[in-house]
């Protein structure tokens, strides 16, 4: 009986003990099952991420090293938010898996279309806008003009005009090239004095940028209040006989040789027959003003400050659009106008005087005068000590007469037949030209002596013929003959005021 009962004891153990081993390896066979099937899992997420469905709304982030560190996460995060902040430009580089676009960002204007100056009306059908534009697009493209005018008392009635450009600026531009604009109106436009406006439409012509060839820039260039323009202008006999055009002035001007070339040319042109127009470019400082004043007030001068333009970089302190901006500006104004620099005095022989010459040259639209050019170092040895208290006009005396240089000349033109100017010579005109002044009329060059602040005499010499520095000279006391007669002009006229005028 007890032997029975312990073989049952031991049969029930061993039954226990396979039971338990049975359970072990049961359990490790779902242990397996179930790693494998997370396996596959895995192995399916990662193949299906890259294709993942539109229909799926959300997203995976699978990362061999997503379980590392909580700082890996955040490079992580700081990486995806660097990625979603890309620009526009740098997205757009990636649309195509077989060719990468690349993307051109621009960033800011290099130049205008274009900068206006001035514009003014030529008559009862035609209208000059003046201004610069980029240099670079008119070579390389071809920017085009619209002109379009809107009467005042019917802006419905509006009219297109035929337009035509010129660039008088003989290639010298810059960045920035001389534009002068004509608009002609195919009959009178406001010739009642009932006012308008002119608007002017410039295109870059495909060489701007994004903008295609046919989309232009709209502007303002002209009003006309009803009443404010008198037709007769434009057929009544002009107000002056001659008129000077000066180029810009810059730099530090000497007040006296200034002072001299006015007194000097009032006199010549005739003060009621005349009217001089002077552009500041940053040179006429508070010395040369007070120079200017006394003809200023007299109504024989016209100060501008033309400072604003060296924002613009243009040939010679945009020196094309000043003297195009000046011919057109006082076109009816003067019967001719002149061009020519604030160191050059304009000389007619004797027997003549400036109005019997004038008169000769009328059959001809512009005629050139030739230099002659003065040494700006050389005076008379008589002179040494009292040379102080001289005019440059009178103690400069030696000419420079070297053979075989082109030297330039300036020039003089009737302004109602030219629709633009350059600095020596127009080249859009209507008539003839005629150099042959020779014998007649002249102009003497003082070169570098109009910015020089000190006296000019630096050397004093007793000779009618000598050789300077590798050049010839010859003596020539024409307007030395002519100084004491300008200066009792200027004191007959505006008095003793400027007789404590520095060099």
């Amino acid at each position: 009986m007890l032997k029975m009962a312990k073989e049952k004891k031991e049969e029930e153990k061993k039954s226990s003990s396979n039971n338990i081993m049975v359970g072990v390896i049961w359990n490790c066979a779902d242990i397996k099952f179930l790693m494998a099937t997370l396996l596959i899992f895995f192995l399916l997420a990662t193949l299906l991420i890259p294709f993942k469905p539109p229909f799926l709304s959300y997203s995976y982030s699978l990362s061999s090293t997503s379980c590392v560190s909580s700082s890996s996460n955040s490079s992580s995060s700081s990486l995806n938010r660097f990625l979603q902040n890309k620009t526009v430009e740098q997205q757009q580089e990636q649309q195509d898996s077989l060719v990468l676009k690349r993307s051109f960002a621009t960033v800011g204007s290099a130049a205008y279309l274009f900068i206006q100056m001035g514009a003014y009306r030529g008559g009862p059908t035609t209208f000059a806008v003046i201004g610069l534009s980029s240099k670079p697009l008119h070579v390389y493209s071809n920017p085009d003009y619209a002109c379009t005018w809107v009467p005042a008392d019917n802006a419905s009635a509006s009219v297109s005009g035929q337009t035509y450009k010129i660039l008088p600026d003989w290639g010298y531009g810059r960045v920035y090239t001389v534009v002068v604009v004509n608009c002609t109106f195919p009959s009178p436009v406001s010739a009642d004095g009932s006012g308008g406006r002119l608007f002017v439409t410039a295109t870059a012509g495909g060489g701007g940028g994004d903008a295609p060839a046919a989309v232009g820039e709209k502007f303002l260039a002209l009003e006309e209040a009803p009443g404010s323009v008198n037709m007769s202008l434009y057929s009544a006999p002009p107000k002056h006989d001659y008129l000077y055009c000066g180029s810009p002035l810059y730099g530090g001007l000497s007040p006296q040789r200034v002072r001299e070339w006015l007194a000097y040319h009032v006199k010549l042109f005739g003060e009621e027959r005349s009217h001089f127009v002077i552009h500041d470019a940053g040179g006429v400082h508070p010395e040369v003003r007070e120079v200017l004043r006394p003809w200023i007030e007299r109504g024989v001068v016209t100060l501008q400050d033309v400072r604003d333009q060296e924002r613009f970089d243009g040939y010679y302190h945009n020196q094309f659009l000043v003297v195009n901006d000046c011919l057109h500006r006082y076109r009816f104004t003067a019967r001719w106008i002149f061009y020519f620099d604030v160191d050059e005095f304009i000389y007619v022989e004797p027997g003549l005087t400036l109005g019997t010459f004038m008169d000769s040259m009328s059959k001809y639209t512009q005629f050139t005068i030739e230099q002659m050019p003065m040494s700006s170092k050389l005076c008379l040895k008589e002179d040494a000590g009292k040379n102080g208290r001289m005019w440059g006009m009178e103690k400069l005396v030696y000419r420079d007469v070297k053979r075989g240089i082109r030297r330039d000349r300036k020039y003089v033109i009737q302004p109602r037949n030219a629709f633009a100017a350059g600095v020596h010579l127009s080249q859009n005109f209507d008539g003839k030209t005629t150099h042959k002044t020779e014998g007649k009329i002249k102009y003497f060059h003082y070169h570098g002596t109009i910015a020089n602040r000190k006296e000019p005499c630096r050397e004093f010499v007793n000779a009618t013929e000598l050789t300077f520095e590798g050049t010839p000279y010859v003596r020539d006391d024409t307007l030395r003959k002519l100084a004491g007669s300008v200066k009792m002009f200027e004191a007959k006229k505006i008095g003793s005021v400027l007789r404590r005028t520095r060099q």
